[in-house]
């Protein structure tokens, strides 16, 4: 069986990413199973330059196939913030809570809540050739936490078109809509090519 590295430590990420992709005949490995235990400085300027680092610094060391993603929460009234900054978006020791605080709080007087998460995830291949998808969810940031299903920003965002939070739904119901989600079923394909 083929196998793939996720460039994260965080659990969450890595039970959706392994969810989205369960069916594929591929061994998914964390970097903790395949004994890595570094975590590149994520200092680029985008989305993209950031999954990229992640996934080099991982196949750099292993030479086995990589997934990495970056994943931005970008907010309508601040310009985009969090954006790239996302999960350092309370200072470099941010932690998810020190994060969405800041957030409700640089919204609490104003309106428009409109944001959208996007994910780009980046695959390096056997041979080190270097493929990105992109996925985004609209929705809109609400004024308290709800649910607790999630992590990072999930108890916040609304997507369109839906009454519950990320954190309000299922993993089943999140892997439908989410950003993740969408991104990575646009590597499906190239995936199934992989594993064949």
């Amino acid at each position: 069986m083929k196998k793939i590295i996720l460039a994260t430590h965080n659990k969450g990420k890595v039970r959706e990413m392994k969810e989205i992709l369960s069916n594929l005949d591929i061994d998914i490995l964390t970097k903790d199973d395949a004994g890595i235990d570094i975590d590149p400085e994520e200092n680029g300027s985008t989305l993209e330059e950031n999954a990229l680092i992640k996934a080099k610094a991982i196949y750099a060391i292993k030479e086995i196939p990589v997934i990495a993603d970056d994943t931005g929460l970008f907010v309508e009234a601040l310009n985009g913030a969090p954006g790239v900054r996302s999960a350092r978006y309370a200072g470099m020791d941010g932690n998810d809570s020190a994060n969405r605080e800041k957030l409700l709080d640089e919204l609490k007087d104003i309106h428009n809540r409109k944001a959208c998460f996007e994910t780009v995830v980046c695959f390096i291949d056997s041979k080190g050739h270097e493929t990105f998808a992109k996925g985004r969810c609209y929705g809109t940031i609400n004024r308290e936490e709800a649910g607790d299903n999630g992590f990072g920003y999930d108890c916040l965002f609304t997507p369109q078109g839906e009454s519950r939070t990320f954190a309000e739904m299922s993993d089943e119901e999140k892997n439908k809509l989410s950003h993740r989600a969408k991104a990575l079923n646009q590597l499906r394909i190239l995936l199934e090519e992989y594993k064949g």
